[in-house]
């Protein structure tokens, strides 16, 4: 318990934020669908997240250096907070994605910031920890906010007016509790020839995870909406998504440390695509359907930390951080890309084409890992670092602890001689 003793008031705040963003993605589905935004529309307005996201993650350390932590982050929260309440004003989707790219980009600072102060308040012993404790509460987040969606009605502005709120507030317990402000210290990502020379997979395949997350996040609400769900197993089918991540990231992990990475980021893959299949066919229960996010939606957080750990072991210690932030930069290009090719499929073929681009995509990385135990021998698993607990939309100051502390631990196990073998 010491190692939460000062970042108890962050965790809160990361919680009641995630309420709010975690709220407004499913809104885009449920309020897009009344105003009668196609899926097309809806998934430039997801992509614009992300793209504001990848520009966040880039250029918010650059504005902390020049005027601080506090006061960017003051800024950024009254920014989304605003754009929140500005989507029930607006009918076009145009104007919407203009916010989401607002919003991506505020909710990058956000993170960039309070990630650093976790980084900050931890120490090698207790990062793992802290880490774990982060993505617990950013789920958490997440599928808190699909049951306040229940709430409310998305037809009127309730919804939005209360994600505003909850993001409003969730700056209190951090700026009048955490300091001093601490460096927000990026460094420069890896290129991705590097990148992709380093680890084929590890780039291939965090690319196309970036595609498969971004779908799960912003078109699962507009799946529910163009099948007829309710609202409420809207909620709980999108919630699924993520819930699942907390209940298969730590075995995945365990597993990973002791066998070929490649083989579990190939068995997660193909237990994504098979319940994807198993959603396709699922069209007469509601059910089966949330069975089928909750097993698919599952593997996507743990592939996401396979394929930071897997390419990590390829690293010294000195490229991991600019590998991590070359990662995460890749992850978004993904993410964008993701949501357009997903929207453009369900507008030609229905909506259940939301199940064959995830599970396709889950099968291009299977494919890929696969081929990549062909190329390349196995690595000893004493000379591999250890699984990173981090989740996907982490920007690079999380990425690059968690890969510190992997590194660290991995070499504090085998001077033990605590790693299996």
């Amino acid at each position: 318990m010491q190692a939460f003793t000062g970042i108890v008031a962050l965790l809160v705040g990361i919680v009641l934020i995630m309420l709010g963003n975690g709220m407004q993605f499913t809104l885009m589905g449920l309020r897009g669908d009344i105003e009668g935004f196609s899926a097309p529309e809806l998934g430039v307005i997801t992509s614009g997240y992300f793209a504001g996201f990848l520009v966040g993650a880039r250029y918010t350390p650059v504005l902390i250096g020049r005027v601080g932590h506090v006061r960017v982050f003051g800024a950024l929260g009254g920014l989304m907070s605003a754009g929140l309440i500005a989507f029930p004003l607006m009918s076009d989707p145009w104007t919407w994605t203009f916010l989401r790219v607002l919003i991506g980009f505020c909710m990058s600072g956000i993170y960039v910031t309070a990630e650093s102060w976790l980084n900050a308040q931890s120490t090698n012993e207790t990062r793992g920890k802290v880490l774990s404790a982060y993505m617990i509460c950013q789920t958490a987040g997440i599928i808190g906010a699909q049951w306040l969606l229940t709430l409310g009605d998305a037809a009127t502005a309730t919804l939005f007016i209360g994600a505003s709120i909850l993001v409003s507030i969730s700056f209190a317990p951090i700026l009048l509790s955490v300091s001093p402000a601490p460096a927000a210290n990026v460094s420069r990502a890896m290129s991705l020839k590097d990148l992709f020379s380093s680890s084929p997979l590890g780039a291939v395949g965090i690319f196309f995870l970036g595609a498969i997350y971004a779908t799960q996040s912003g078109m699962g609400a507009v799946f529910g909406v163009q099948t007829g769900m309710t609202a409420d197993a809207i909620s709980l089918f999108v919630a699924a998504l993520f819930a699942g991540a907390i209940v298969f990231q730590y075995p995945i992990g365990w597993l990973s440390d002791r066998i070929d990475r490649r083989k579990v980021i190939f068995g997660s893959a193909v237990i994504g695509a098979i319940f994807c299949v198993l959603g396709f066919f699922a069209r007469d229960s509601e059910f089966a359907l949330i069975c089928a996010a909750f097993i698919a939606g599952g593997m996507t957080t743990p592939l996401y930390a396979l394929l930071l750990a897997y390419t990590n072991d390829y690293l010294t210690a000195d490229e991991m951080p600019g590998a991590s932030g070359g990662l995460v930069f890749v992850f978004g290009a993904g993410a964008i890309f993701g949501p357009l090719v997903t929207g453009w499929t369900m507008e030609a073929t229905g909506p259940f084409a939301f199940w064959i681009s995830l599970g396709a995509t889950f099968m291009v990385i299977a494919v890929y890992a696969l081929y990549r135990m062909t190329q390349r021998a196995h690595m000893p698993v004493e000379d591999t670092d250890s699984y990173i607990n981090v989740v996907p939309g982490a920007t690079p100051v999380a990425a690059e602890a968690a890969s510190a502390w992997a590194a660290d631990n991995a070499e504090a196990d085998l001077m033990q001689g605590t790693v299996p073998r």
